[in-house]
């Protein structure tokens, strides 16, 4: 049967192929789960940069920054707050930022790190040396299995374990019933290719009351952890008490234009700081990077709520229609995924004409997903959503299917 023949309801059922969950026996026990389809996704050309500079509003994040006026704009930041440069992060510019991370987040202390990457995989080798044990349990989706080119195998020998199937976040009875023994667990808040779902605040105590209970070091990937805040209706640190350590990103959510923070007890960071050294992430002056997280951070994380709530009008209007399907339903952060019939490529060229006559970027690219015909992408709700209303919005989107 063609997808576009299918009954709201069986697009809707079919949809479930994505997690990988459909495929298993009725009553089967997902603890490893299939996996996942490839992301074939058509990323935005180059080309496409001033299409999407000359559109009034945008549905998804990630908008060509001017280079040189972004550079300008952290130095006169710089020049106004009198700050001194910093040698290998030692100045108390640096030092003073990590501290108030730390804070925040409710940990004792706090390592400025270049990436991400480079952060997480120092938690992990940390925890894994000290225990003996170098199964790391984590979903399916998480960073570390499909974003980092096995980096946590290859130069720190440790062996992720898929713990959790691939429809829903990590949980307590998913660390129970692991078949293999653990050292540490790694959860993501919230799961970017869940379309930003996240744990109940029960389920998210159960997990680390249960891996304290067990002593499995659990780390949290707070990649979008800035997000979470409206959903849990608390703060930071008391989402984060009970992680034994946390990385936060200062480019996704905040917009600097790089760097991270690990967090985590005092002796911990010592360790992390060692280990920073040794992948090559002492970094001669780090002013420019934590520079450009500081002067954002404030204004970013109090425009958060406003973009959830955003997002949740955008989603239900674009719920409405029979044609595609969103998830997670309700949208719990600022990001949701959209399943839709198309091929990749056409869509993306719709999505360009969609620019050119509407002004609206409606979405940055497209992934094939396992149901032959269906396509997927995500949408990210930020201030360059602008003052276009979310019916507007919706509608703008849904013109890539009425072009079908």
């Amino acid at each position: 049967m063609s997808p576009r023949h299918l009954s709201r309801s069986e697009f809707l059922a079919l949809t479930g192929l994505l997690s990988g969950s459909a495929l298993l026996p009725r009553g089967a026990q997902a603890a490893v789960p299939a996996a996942p389809a490839p992301k074939v996704t058509v990323a935005t050309p180059v080309s496409s940069a001033a299409l999407r500079r000359s559109c009034r509003a945008a549905l998804s994040s990630g908008a060509p920054v001017d280079p040189g006026a972004e550079l300008i704009r952290i130095g006169e930041w710089v020049q106004g707050k009198g700050l001194d440069k910093d040698f290998y992060g030692n100045g108390a510019f640096v030092q003073d930022f990590e501290a108030r991370i730390a804070k925040l987040l409710g940990c004792e202390d706090a390592c400025f790190m270049p990436t991400g990457t480079m952060g997480q995989l120092i938690a992990l080798r940390i925890y894994a040396d000290a225990s003996g044990n170098r199964n790391v349990g984590v979903h399916p989706s998480s960073h570390h299995v499909l974003h980092e080119n096995n980096s946590h195998e290859v130069l720190h020998g440790l062996r992720d374990v898929l713990i959790a199937p691939w429809n829903r976040p990590l949980r307590a009875s998913d660390v129970r019933g692991a078949r293999e023994p653990l050292g540490t667990v790694s959860v993501e808040l919230p799961v970017r290719w869940l379309g930003g779902q996240l744990p109940t605040w029960a389920q998210l105590e159960d997990l680390k009351r249960t891996c304290r209970s067990k002593g499995v070091q659990l780390h949290l990937d707070g990649a979008r952890l800035w997000a979470c805040r409206p959903f849990y209706q608390r703060a930071y640190a008391d989402i984060c008490r009970g992680f034994d350590s946390v990385y936060v990103s200062f480019y996704k959510t905040v917009g600097a234009i790089g760097g991270a923070m690990l967090a985590g007890k005092r002796e911990f960071i010592r360790s992390a700081r060692i280990w920073r050294h040794r992948h090559g992430g002492n970094l001669y002056q780090m002013l420019p990077y934590v520079a450009s997280a500081a002067m954002r951070l404030d204004d970013a994380l109090a425009r958060i709520p406003e973009h959830v709530r955003r997002a949740k009008l955008l989603a239900d209007a674009l719920a409405a229609d029979e044609r595609l399907s969103v998830l997670p339903q309700p949208v719990q952060t600022n990001m949701f995924r959209v399943y839709l019939r198309g091929d990749p490529v056409e869509l993306s060229a719709r999505r360009d004409v969609i620019a050119r006559e509407d002004k609206v970027w409606v979405a940055n690219g497209f992934s094939a997903t396992r149901v032959p015909g269906v396509s997927e992408t995500e949408l990210q709700v930020s201030d360059e959503l602008s003052d276009l209303t979310e019916e507007i919005a919706a509608k703008a989107f849904r013109r890539l299917l009425d072009a079908a």
